[in-house]
């Protein structure tokens, strides 16, 4: 199994110091020499007062971060997680995500998904009815778009009228597209487009808020997990060559216990065919995450992994 590390920023009780310059630097670095396979940002360009004073947590543009980061690294993998596709028009999706790959020399995983927060939408003119039907036509013309940057693409509300100048990622034939979400149309669209699926295990009223189907345990994820696995292979691909990612329970790492039981549930979960784990170190400040980076790289014995 490889690890993500969620950069810290995106815990709710993380404090302002993770948005500067010389924390991202270091915090990157530091999970880069600790054995990380990748860093991961969420995006909400236009999130709620309302959403981050109920859970939610600060942001920075993942185009904009995961670039600093790119120059200040030299293997660690950029993930987005996810890119709300519905909320533009994809050549601007596969120009921003396509430069991120070109610069930080073929280390993007662009994690994509639906979003799904109605204010969000509205804010950024998008109507959130339509998010579904905007993610499938997003997910085609980006695919099209970086295999053959010169062929047109055309959507419901976009045309490209000749042949476009664009460059290829640096990962032929494109970037991994990895895909959010738990129910059944997220699988489709892993089989008709992804490289990784990017479920949640949570409750049913988590999964509600995210607009999403429930997954609550590591059996159902184990029962979802088989239906792509056989769409995959009714589809003719090998269900071995789809990453799946999923969240690694809250460890503290000074408990034995703690970190027995972490073992334990990732072991089940890998055992059920997830492939990486997001790790949500502790966001206290800059400081207590560099320690818990390091530990926790030490813990897992990360770097004779990788």
């Amino acid at each position: 199994m490889k690890y993500t590390l969620e950069y810290p920023s995106e815990l709710p009780t993380a404090p302002d110091d993770f948005l500067q310059p010389e924390v991202i630097r270091a915090v990157v670095t530091q999970a880069e020499a600790a054995g990380f396979s990748a860093v991961a940002l969420s995006e909400h360009p236009a999130p709620s007062v309302k959403w981050r004073n109920n859970g939610g947590h600060n942001t920075l543009d993942p185009i904009a971060a995961l670039s600093f980061m790119a120059a200040a690294t030299t293997r660690i993998r950029l993930m987005t997680n996810l890119y709300v596709l519905p909320f533009r028009n994809p050549y601007l999706s596969a120009k921003a995500l396509g430069s991120v790959d070109l610069i930080s020399g073929g280390r993007l995983i662009a994690g994509v998904g639906a979003g799904y927060l109605g204010s969000e939408f509205a804010a950024v003119g998008v109507s959130l009815e339509r998010r579904a039907e905007l993610l499938d036509e997003a997910l085609a013309a980006l695919r099209a778009i970086w295999i053959e940057p010169e062929k047109p693409v055309t959507g419901a509300d976009f045309a490209a009228v000749g042949p476009v100048w664009l460059q290829h990622p640096a990962q032929r034939p494109h970037p991994p597209i990895w895909i959010g979400g738990n129910g059944a149309a997220a699988i489709r669209r892993v089989v008709d487009h992804g490289d990784g699926w990017m479920p949640i295990i949570a409750t049913p009223g988590m999964a509600a808020t995210m607009r999403t189907a429930a997954i609550e345990n590591a059996d159902q994820f184990g029962a979802a997990v088989r239906r792509l696995h056989q769409r995959l292979a009714d589809a003719g691909r090998d269900p071995a060559t789809v990453d799946i990612q999923v969240v690694c329970p809250p460890v503290d790492l000074d408990d034995d216990a703690s970190v027995g039981h972490v073992r334990e549930a990732l072991a089940e979960l890998e055992g059920h065919g997830a492939t990486w784990a997001v790790i949500h170190v502790d966001g206290s400040s800059p400081r207590a995450a560099l320690d818990y980076i390091k530990a926790f790289g030490e813990s897992a014995d990360l770097v004779s992994k990788r």
